[in-house]
């Protein structure tokens, strides 16, 4: 069983974040979730972005760092949105990294390296007509066609953050799917 780094959205750890960490722990997987927002949480994207903003940008990933174990433990690296600029550098750049799961983001692979490593397999979730995965599509895109290990899986809809179950943006069906193939790369790290 693997063991995951789950760093939540702009909208805190939410009930939604929590309930998708036990979709996967209720398969036999640890689940870590550390509370970047010292236990906040906001009702829009705008509230938790301006808190975001207001905290430091650099502070908000400084806790999310510090629940990290140290290299060595051999970890998948997760997020949402926000979440996914700490697991994707995380994925990309410890060596003990052994899988990612990107959910509603993806940055461009140069931002932490050259490349995507080899060994790392990725999994990138989003939806079609989200305003905000849209602009990250390219660099979704771009990953997925450049690493072998690399899988995008784009669903219908518009809906940013739709695997939270607690927000309104929540999608059962595509949730469902994405956490199918979610289990499906953690059975194989």
């Amino acid at each position: 069983m693997a063991e995951i780094m789950l760093y939540h959205h702009v909208q805190g750890l939410t009930d939604g974040v929590a309930a998708f960490a036990e979709g996967l722990r209720a398969s036999g997987h640890t689940v870590h979730v550390p509370d970047m927002f010292a236990g906040r949480t906001f009702a829009s994207i705008e509230e938790g972005f301006a808190y975001a903003r207001e905290t430091g940008f650099d502070m908000v990933r400084q806790r999310g760092l510090a629940e990290t174990p140290e290299p060595g433990a051999g970890l998948v690296f997760a997020g949402f949105s926000l979440g996914v600029t700490i697991a994707q550098q995380l994925a990309q750049t410890r060596d003990d990294a052994r899988g990612a799961l990107l959910i509603d983001s993806c940055l461009p692979v140069a931002e932490f390296g050259s490349a995507w490593p080899e060994t790392v397999p990725v999994q990138i979730h989003g939806k079609e007509d989200d305003e905000f995965f849209n602009e990250d599509l390219p660099s979704a895109r771009a990953l997925a066609d450049s690493t072998p290990s690399a899988e995008l899986f784009v669903y219908p809809g518009s809906q940013h953050l739709f695997a939270d179950s607690s927000l309104d943006s929540f999608d059962a069906d595509a949730t469902a799917l994405l956490l199918e193939r979610a289990r499906r790369l953690l059975a194989a790290v």
